[in-house]
């Protein structure tokens, strides 16, 4: 099992930055891979970004490509998503979830976090 809890969500102005934070539970968060995802009400979860077990591979969708970054610290149980160049179409309730695999598809992740909402104005 592992639990996951969003943070660093809030407000900020189009070109602005934020990081948000995914803490996990459990003592087997090195073995998942993480991904990211985002969901606007009413609409389909939408892939962000996702990071294999040891950090060694990212993949991004293309939408966020150049100015979002996905890290981890297992040591830390932590997977970050780092956001640049914040748009106002990026608003979204960003999700963190695990997988055994390093995909882009929600259906193969076992795990999710609340969310935490993320809004940027323009």
């Amino acid at each position: 099992q592992v639990q996951l809890v969003e943070s660093g969500g809030g407000l900020v102005q189009a070109g602005g930055s934020l990081k948000l934070s995914c803490a996990a539970s459990g003592r087997t968060f090195s073995r998942y891979a993480m991904g990211w995802f985002r969901q606007a009400p009413g609409k389909e979860r939408e892939f962000v970004g996702a990071i294999s077990w040891s950090g060694g591979y990212r993949f991004y969708a293309d939408s966020v490509k150049g100015r979002f970054t996905i890290s981890r610290d297992n040591a830390k149980n932590t997977v970050y998503l780092q956001m640049n160049s914040l748009k106002p179409e990026d608003t979204f309730v960003y999700y963190c979830a695990a997988s055994e695999r390093t995909t882009r598809n929600p259906d193969e992740y076992d795990y999710w976090g609340q969310g935490t909402q993320v809004t940027v104005s323009s």
